[in-house]
């Protein structure tokens, strides 16, 4: 560390590459914490973890017995153990009691994205509440058409406030959150919506995965969904080349634009393009005939075979993107975890080992600051695994009862992770009882200079 410091001082590490290090050591080091503890007030199973995105200070939690409560990570209530063990006690909860609290399991709970003035909870009592947090009043409700499993909000977005929800109807929900009503609807799944995860490199792009083992990409301006992965489509590395004959059928934009529709749909191929320069690819939009009536709607450069791609064996239970929205974390209940390169669509073929996953409900992978580890839920354990190479690096060993849900905070390296066994655990990097004793002992010390 110090000689670290010390190369830092002399210019022979770049301040990046030294922060780096930093943070690599002090996730490697990270285990049961022995100063904090969070004092959990949940009856039930905890489903859903975040810490707040603006300040990094406030953890809000959703749980089983319907109830959410909200800590301060920065602030203890109280401490213990001679002062060295910092309790966090819950500012504030809602639960049952409340006049409109939720009834039944709350699934997911999100902080809104540009302060914590607000937070939004999803329950399987098919409703999803917005709460204001300075009067734990509900100021929105939206009423679902079945059990909700996952909302999510874009952290990018500065043209739309939505709420994307993932429930157990085939199609995706907008939420306006400005408006108080629901936006528009994405239809393209064949079962219900298990989780939900907006792009982290365009407001517009919305990750979907389903029960029927489909992860779909959607923009969100249009109607159809415009990629749909498939774990048969693979190829080896890390950034996979897109296939030349891409290339080689790839029109002019100016021959498009002349051509009229129906000789456009027949004669293109697809191509890339573009949302707002964010690099991720879409296509026209387009229809197909489904099931029944109903109809689906998918781009015109999509075949049927594409529209009926599965990601994984079984439900897609979690999905993940990456700080710099290149790639995708997916696990399903085939107890398999993938890795997609977003460029080119493809499964980069990284062999993470066989693990134990839930089947019945949506878990929640955290990945660290800088995308290297990816933090699963396995049954009990909490396993961390190198991004690239797919190898275990460190297994958190702790609860007693099924892992549901993680949260990494980039802030303090510090991971959270909350089970069926209602409790909320911190996983810190590793600091001594005499650390601890000898911070104690300068601050009482008097700041004299001669």
């Amino acid at each position: 560390m110090w000689k670290e410091i010390g190369d830092r001082e002399a210019g022979k590490i770049r301040p990046n590459s030294f922060s780096s290090r930093i943070k690599s050591n002090r996730i490697s080091n990270l285990q049961l914490s022995n100063h904090k503890d969070i004092v959990s007030p949940h009856r039930g199973s905890i489903n859903s973890l975040q810490v707040d995105l603006t300040e990094g200070r406030y953890l809000l939690s959703g749980a089983s017995d319907a109830s959410a409560a909200v800590y301060d990570v920065q602030k203890a209530t109280n401490y213990e153990g001679n002062g060295l063990i910092a309790k966090h006690k819950c500012l504030f909860s809602v639960d049952k009691q409340h006049e409109k609290g939720h009834k039944y399991a709350i699934s997911s709970a999100i902080w809104y994205p540009v302060d914590t003035g607000l937070f939004v909870t999803g329950s399987y009592d098919h409703c999803i509440k917005v709460w204001d947090t300075n009067t734990t009043q509900v100021v929105m409700n939206f009423k679902m058409p079945g059990k909700v499993y996952r909302t999510a909000m874009s952290t990018l977005a500065t043209s739309h406030m939505l709420i994307a929800a993932g429930t157990e109807d085939v199609q995706v929900r907008l939420c306006d959150i400005s408006s108080g009503a629901f936006a528009h609807t994405l239809s393209g799944h064949r079962d219900g919506i298990m989780t939900a995860e907006w792009s982290t490199s365009s407001e517009w792009v919305l990750i979907t995965g389903g029960c029927d083992g489909a992860i779909r990409f959607w923009d969100i301006r249009r109607a159809g969904c415009f990629l749909v992965l498939d774990q048969s489509q693979s190829q080896l590395g890390r950034r996979p080349p897109v296939l030349g004959r891409s290339a080689a059928n790839k029109v002019s934009v100016s021959k498009l634009t002349s051509a009229g529709p129906s000789s456009l749909v027949k004669s293109r191929a697809p191509q890339k393009k573009y949302a707002n320069g964010h690099g991720i690819k879409q296509s026209t939009i387009g229809r197909m005939p489904a099931k029944g009536s109903a109809r689906q709607r998918v781009h015109p450069g999509m075949l049927s075979i594409q529209d009926r791609a599965t990601a994984h064996y079984g439900a897609v239970t979690g999905l993940k993107v990456t700080e710099d929205g290149m790639y995708l974390l997916s696990a399903g209940s085939d107890s398999r975890i993938k890795l997609w390169d977003l460029e080119s669509g493809y499964n980069t073929l990284v062999n993470f080992e066989m693990v134990r996953l839930q089947t019945s409900k949506a878990i929640q992978l955290a990945i660290s600051q800088d995308s290297a580890h990816v933090f699963v839920p396995c049954m009990t354990v909490v396993k961390a695994f190198d991004v690239w190479s797919g190898k275990m690096s460190l297994a958190f060993r702790g609860h007693y009862e099924s892992v549901n849900c993680c949260w990494f905070s980039s802030q303090d390296q510090e991971l959270y992770t909350g089970g069926s066994d209602r409790q909320i655990l911190v996983w810190s990097p590793h600091k001594s009882i005499s650390d601890d004793m000898d911070e104690g002992h300068t601050k009482d010390q008097d700041n004299w200079s001669d």
